[in-house]
């Protein structure tokens, strides 16, 4: 495994406080305490096998997400974002897609979700300038589910309540697995450091 900057963070599960209301606006840029939880994250999300994460998701309690994921056109995509708000897309430009979805939080299950197709987020970057991110397909999900997150809303929130429990069931059967995995990468990558 390749050795990258920042140390990976413990990830919050599901029914942790944190996740469940709005994170705090950051208003602080530039500071080597943000670069470096920037570091943690983009660290803790390549031992988790994730596509993106956000800050409440390694315990901070900050208006902020960073990415790293290939979509389906093979395309990677990098990058985060503070203080991310999302465009509206007009009536006639919607286009929802149900795709399966995950969640570092939710160690294990996939659930369908129906998200837009095209996703514009409008924020900051760690240095306080104004940045606009577009993604279209699995991109367009990974930015509308972060900024969820940033609102204290889980994927869990948009399915009905039968497939709230049925997730939460399967959860609970395999998040040992997926812990252990992720701690089996987090000691090689703390190795090859």
């Amino acid at each position: 495994m390749q050795s990258m900057p920042g140390s990976p963070r413990r990830i919050t599960v599901v029914g942790e406080e944190i996740l469940t209301r709005r994170c705090r606006e950051v208003t602080e840029f530039g500071t080597p305490e943000l670069t470096r939880l920037i570091d943690d994250m983009f660290a803790t999300n390549h031992v988790a096998e994730g596509a993106a994460i956000a800050a409440n998701q390694v315990g901070v309690d900050a208006q902020l997400f960073v990415w790293d994921m290939t979509d389906e056109w093979g395309t990677r995509h990098t990058g985060h974002i503070l203080n991310p708000v999302l465009d509206d897309v007009p009536a006639d430009q919607r286009t929802l897609l149900e795709e399966p979805e995950g969640c570092l939080s939710v160690p294990g299950p996939y659930r369908v979700v129906a998200r837009l197709d095209r996703a514009v987020v409008r924020g900051q970057d760690k240095d306080g300038i104004p940045i606009v991110v577009e993604g279209s397909g699995y991109f367009a999900r990974c930015l509308q589910h972060e900024t969820d997150h940033l609102h204290g809303r889980l994927y869990l929130d948009r399915l009905t309540q039968r497939e709230r429990k049925s997730a939460l069931r399967e959860m609970a059967a395999s998040q040992d697995e997926v812990f252990a995995r992720r701690a089996a990468r987090s000691s090689s990558a703390a190795s090859s450091s």
